[in-house]
């Protein structure tokens, strides 16, 4: 496998232990998201709200170890791909939309984590492409 895939594996791995720490501090105490991300309506934020994103992140984080483990599963690939796009379109809708978050250090840290991972699975696409290329001919000789 690739340097660069090893690195993205990594990468998806730290990720998710991250997002499983958001996932403990979403159910423990919801003031954690009207302090650091929610801070435009904080009012807005409460237990169940907090309970909610704590699922939802939950979820993101197990596609995203799962990737981190199986990264050649193209299928697995593509849905983590998704979750980040996710991610970058509700944080950034949150700010520019709804107007309950604003530039804060906790909403960039989720924007910049969401932007670099979109970029390194992009063009981690490449890299998986080589490598399944390399592994058709070796399957055709064992016929």
């Amino acid at each position: 496998m690739s340097r660069f895939l090893n690195i993205l594996r990594s990468w998806l791995f730290m990720v998710s232990v991250i997002a499983l720490g958001n996932t403990v501090q979403s159910f423990r105490d919801h003031g954690f998201l009207s302090e650091k991300l929610y801070t435009g309506r904080p009012e807005l934020v409460n237990g169940l709200q907090a309970r909610t994103f704590g699922i939802w992140t939950l979820l993101a984080s197990v596609v995203r170890c799962a990737c981190a483990i199986d990264i050649q599963n193209k299928t697995l690939y593509h849905i983590t791909l998704c979750s980040f796009f996710l991610a970058l379109a509700h944080f950034l809708s949150e700010v520019f939309v709804y107007r309950t978050a604003s530039f804060t250090i906790g909403v960039m840290a989720p924007l910049m984590v969401a932007s670099f991972s979109i970029l390194g699975m992009l063009i981690g696409f490449q890299y998986l492409e080589v490598l399944q290329e390399q592994e058709v001919p070796r399957s055709k000789k064992r016929n």
